[in-house]
């Protein structure tokens, strides 16, 4: 126990920057994920374990949504899975900085869990609306919809990231879009942006049971994310062709 205190004290010297991040990232997983991560230290896990543990327990969740019918204790499990999962997503990356383990492959390993979860979880609501759901068959385009909207997201923000990336690898000076984004790192912005969350996604499958409640739900998360993407989209482009001028 005393391994794992001293690890969680030295966690909260280790944690990267919050900005842009959603309140749920910020304020639940994150917190989350430390003490998983400071667990992991002490047994002696890598950070590649971690990964592939928070992988196993996602994947069940999604898996589990496609194959039972929801019941209450199902959706509650359905959730406990994909929250767990996402806190250990938190728990790997937390682990690597505690221990300066971290690499591109093991970067490279977390997004492709990412990408996949993102590409899987939306066609098992498809797959569960089809199965146990009494629906006309075009509300089945929401899903689908929102498989498209996450991937698009997601996309999108790791194409940014890496071409700013780029970009302070051939320009290596401070330029004028980071005091255009400070206000992103404010906590209005936080909540906001947290329809966006994949754990705010992970908590609503608590009510998976309830088909007109979790079908509301998912169906306003799925339009407020169309219309983040939109916006996102336009200011990634803008940032983008920001660092072009700096050149």
């Amino acid at each position: 126990m005393s391994e794992i205190r001293a690890a969680m004290s030295r966690l909260k010297q280790a944690q990267k920057s919050s900005k842009g991040a959603a309140a749920y990232s910020r304020y639940v997983n994150r917190p989350l994920g430390r003490p998983l991560a400071a667990t992991a230290y002490a047994i002696g896990m890598t950070p590649t374990q971690v990964t592939m543990v928070s992988a196993l327990c996602t994947l069940s969740g999604v898996a589990l949504i496609a194959l039972l019918t929801p019941t209450v204790w199902s959706s509650v499990l359905v959730a406990v899975l994909l929250v767990l999962g996402y806190a250990l997503d938190s728990a790997d990356g937390q682990l690597a900085r505690l221990t300066g383990t971290g690499s591109l492959a093991g970067e490279w390993l977390d997004h492709f869990f990412d990408s996949l979860k993102l590409a899987t979880i939306h066609l098992a609501v498809l797959v569960c609306w089809f199965r146990f759901y009494e629906i006309d068959e075009a509300w089945l385009l929401v899903p689908l919809a929102f498989a498209a909207i996450a991937n698009t997201f997601f996309f999108g923000i790791m194409a940014a990231d890496f071409l700013r990336r780029i970009h302070r690898l051939q320009a290596p000076v401070e330029t004028a879009e980071a005091p255009r984004e400070a206000w992103r790192s404010g906590s209005l912005y936080s909540l906001a942006v947290i329809p966006t969350d994949y754990g705010f996604l992970s908590l609503s499958f608590v009510l998976l049971w309830w088909q007109p409640g979790f079908m509301v739900v998912y169906t306003v998360l799925a339009a407020i994310n169309a219309l983040m993407l939109f916006l996102a989209a336009m200011r990634w482009y803008r940032s983008i062709r920001g660092l072009e001028a700096h050149a």
